[in-house]
């Protein structure tokens, strides 16, 4: 839109109902994505976000201050147009899960990532009828085909917008379960990205902290905790 790299021209920013959803207005003007299409989001607390973005912006537009704005344009004219593909690109984290590879030592490692992500394919199991197989090493082994098929089946009943948010719950964490848990609301999102990091914090336990390893690791938290209040925001009835 040509609005994106431009500076603020617009006194008002509002929110409007739309046949499919909810419109972010700049003084009555519809905002577009970078593909020019109608940036119509899927439920009021989503335009909110979106529309609160674009009140904030001063002088010259930052898309990086615009997080929500960026996920709903990805969910438009990225993800809405490949839909199939991104599915099955993230339920195909379903069989090489992050909890499933476990360390063959040290001894107090292996009872930390067992504590840590054993309740959760318990939980993936009773809640989804979901059984997957944890091994140690790092080899892959492949997880049996009907949890896989059930595993495809939650991408696929996802919106385009629910499934932008997971993806990038995913692919941070590396985890589809972690994702699943964090959009069920089974820990807080802080809880479950400290899950994800098991390995990283006893490194750094043994070895001291890395500053450049860890400044890295606060931006990926920052997108995770996005990604789970954007998927919360776009869901209907959520």
């Amino acid at each position: 839109m040509s609005e994106w790299k431009s500076k603020r021209f617009w006194k008002e920013v509002t929110t409007a109902p739309e046949d499919d959803g909810f419109a972010v207005l700049l003084d009555g003007r519809p905002v577009r994505t970078p593909a020019k299409v109608p940036l119509v989001l899927p439920t009021e607390a989503l335009a909110r976000e979106v529309a609160a973005e674009w009140a904030a912006q001063e002088g010259e537009i930052a898309p990086v201050s615009m997080p929500f704005t960026r996920s709903a344009n990805a969910a438009i004219d990225k993800v809405r147009t490949q839909f199939d593909e991104v599915a099955e690109m993230l339920a195909a984290y379903g069989d090489s899960d992050l909890l499933c590879y476990r360390a063959e030592g040290p001894e107090a490692l292996v009872v930390r990532q067992a504590e840590g992500w054993d309740p959760l394919l318990e939980w993936l199991r009773k809640a989804f009828g979901i059984a997957l197989s944890p091994v140690s090493g790092v080899m892959h082994a492949p997880q049996p085909a009907e949890s896989m098929v059930k595993i495809r089946e939650i991408t696929q009943q996802m919106s385009a917008f629910e499934l932008t948010g997971f993806h990038d719950l995913v692919s941070l964490s590396g985890s589809f379960v972690l994702a699943l848990a964090a959009t069920q609301g089974l820990h807080p999102p802080e809880t479950l990205w400290a899950l994800s990091r098991i390995d990283e914090t006893w490194q750094e336990e043994q070895w001291g902290r890395d500053d450049e390893a860890t400044e890295a690791a606060e931006v990926k938290k920052a997108a995770f905790l996005h990604a789970h209040r954007f998927f919360q925001a776009a869901r209907k009835g959520g």
